[in-house]
């Protein structure tokens, strides 16, 4: 009962403190939370829980403040992630699916988790090293020039023109595409990769077959889609004032180093688990005074890349957390159909 109760107050002042920003003393918590125990009561809650290090006490006679092992516990002891309103679902739904391609797809993402969450969004693209194809596609511009259409499970579409040696008839081409689907659909691009340069050995010299796996391969093994990353809401570190100041130059720095992003957002984790990295918990020591919420996305549950936001300690950890895993859904379901 009495850790019931001290939960309670710590869950209590988490909320003010992140809503006002000021320190929360006892009297305030009785008034705001109905916590049906005396001013009394509960400061010898805060005492203790100041004991074991789950609040701050910044000066004499002040109120508390969290500390990031107090964090910590409120996010673990949260029994849900609080659901997104119907209106706010409606939302995220109509402005993603306005998207016409996989690049406005990402800068959309990043808008509206900036814009849901006041904080840093960061959205990593879809990975090839962890993508399938999803189709092969063949078509014939002239009797002698073939579109190569590769479109992978991240919504990526690769496309190159070749010049073939010699004229193509309907009934050529239509075997040339499906042997080149059976060696590519559904693999892995490390797998359609190699399947598709074993096709290429095995019919040397001129020719469409070689000539086309050779181009898909060229296509399918450009990786440098694993290192973008889009981010979006750097203007909202300027609402935090003088209590985040010290941390706002690191994050602004390393929001130019998307190789230090990739650290910060870490592994791309199972779609729909949500991380939560608070102070120290993360990889870099100059940003102990920030929070980092992720989670993975991608088609089918396969997480493909990582999204997530970057703010200071004091957030609101069940919004946050909700709009983080409503949006890779919905990103997930926009790759699922593609």
């Amino acid at each position: 009962m009495q850790e019931e109760r001290r939960l309670a107050v710590l869950r209590a002042i988490v909320e003010d403190y992140v809503a006002t920003e000021e320190p929360v003393g006892s009297k305030a918590l009785v008034e705001r939370h109905g916590l049906n125990v005396s001013p009394a009561t509960v400061r010898n809650d805060m005492a203790a829980l100041e004991d074991e290090g789950y609040l701050a006490q910044p000066h004499t006679s002040a109120g508390r403040v969290p500390t990031d092992k107090g964090y910590r516990l409120f996010v673990d002891r949260l029994t849900t992630v609080k659901p997104m309103s119907g209106a706010e679902k409606r939302a995220i739904s109509t402005f993603l699916d306005g998207a016409v391609d996989l690049d406005d797809v990402v800068s959309r993402s990043v808008r509206l988790l900036s814009q849901l969450t006041r904080q840093v969004a960061v959205v990593q693209y879809p990975t090839l090293s962890r993508s399938t194809v999803r189709h092969v596609e063949l078509v014939a511009l002239a009797p002698e020039r073939l579109l190569v259409v590769a479109i992978l499970s991240t919504g990526r579409v690769e496309q190159r023109v070749l010049e073939l040696d010699a004229p193509i008839d309907d009934t050529a081409l239509a075997d040339l595409r499906s042997l080149v689907g059976r060696a590519a659909t559904g693999e892995l691009i490390s797998d359609a990769v190699l399947a598709l340069g074993l096709l290429a050995e095995a019919r040397p010299g001129p020719g469409p077959v070689a000539a086309v796996a050779e181009l898909l391969v060229e296509a399918m093994s450009d990786h440098r889609s694993q290192e973008r990353l889009v981010v979006g809401g750097a203007a909202n570190l300027a609402r935090y004032g003088d209590s985040f100041d010290s941390a706002v130059r690191p994050l602004l720095e390393a929001l130019e180093e998307h190789v230090v992003l990739l650290r910060l957002l870490g592994e791309a984790s199972t779609s729909g688990m949500v991380t939560v990295r608070i102070g120290a918990e993360g990889p870099i020591e100059e940003f102990a005074s920030t929070s980092v919420v992720t989670t993975g996305y991608g088609p089918h549950d396969d997480a493909l890349a990582t999204l997530g936001i970057v703010g200071p300690t004091r957030m609101d950890y069940p919004g946050t957390m909700a709009a983080v895993r409503a949006v890779a859904r919905y990103l997930s379901r926009i790759l699922d159909e593609g």
